[in-house]
């Protein structure tokens, strides 16, 4: 059952992967191409902190190799600027695409896996806590260096934008004040029950090849 286990490894690592690029086209440009870029910063926080923990803890808890969750982010990285660099042979602007900051919330998941001597529970909780609290900090550099939201999303109008998300006047601070403390926050809370699911996927997953 070797060959089954590898093959169901590294299809699994694809398919995240890949639905990954799907995710940030979908979340980023919205994110960082309308008008409510700042309110919507904690949901593209959110998604990405725990998409990152659904490959990364299965990868780790899969092969038992501390630096593989950083291998996955840089699949991941690859992916998304491949989709920025495709949409923008298209026409579409430079910023149309923002690719996250993965690669950092993922080397602090391989270091607690290694420093914990590769603890499951503790990769979970602190590797799950300390994804969920960095990535929205590594990725405020992708809002501030993006050119004018509001200015873009008129100029080049999405032609498969639904008319509720047609860009309308500004709501910058109306909601909340601080979009990265409160992506942090929320980030921090849902990767670690994020990352406990995928640890019971990764069980699961023996199981099914062992039967």
């Amino acid at each position: 059952m070797v060959w089954l286990r590898r093959t169901t490894h590294y299809l699994f690592i694809v398919v995240v992967a890949v639905n990954s690029t799907l995710l940030t086209i979908n979340a980023g440009d919205y994110i960082f191409y309308t008008d409510w870029a700042w309110t919507s910063f904690v949901v593209f926080s959110i998604s990405q902190s725990t998409m990152l923990a659904v490959g990364a803890v299965y990868y780790l808890l899969f092969t038992g190799v501390p630096g593989t969750a950083t291998y996955y982010a840089t699949i991941m990285t690859i992916y998304t600027w491949v989709a920025k660099g495709a949409w923008f042979a298209l026409g579409y602007p430079y910023d149309f695409v923002a690719v996250p900051v993965w690669i950092p919330s993922a080397m602090l998941l391989d270091l607690t896996y290694w420093a914990t001597r590769r603890n499951k529970h503790m990769l979970i909780l602190v590797g799950g806590t300390l994804c969920g609290l960095s990535l929205p900090l590594f990725n405020m550099i992708n809002l501030l260096l993006v050119r004018d939201p509001l200015e873009v999303a008129f100029k080049y109008p999405r032609p498969t934008l639904p008319p509720y998300m047609t860009p309308i006047e500004p709501q910058v601070g109306k909601f909340y004040n601080s979009p990265v403390a409160l992506g942090s926050g929320a980030s921090a809370v849902l990767t670690v029950p994020i990352a406990a699911l995928d640890a019971k996927l990764n069980t699961w997953t023996y199981r099914w090849m062992a039967a």
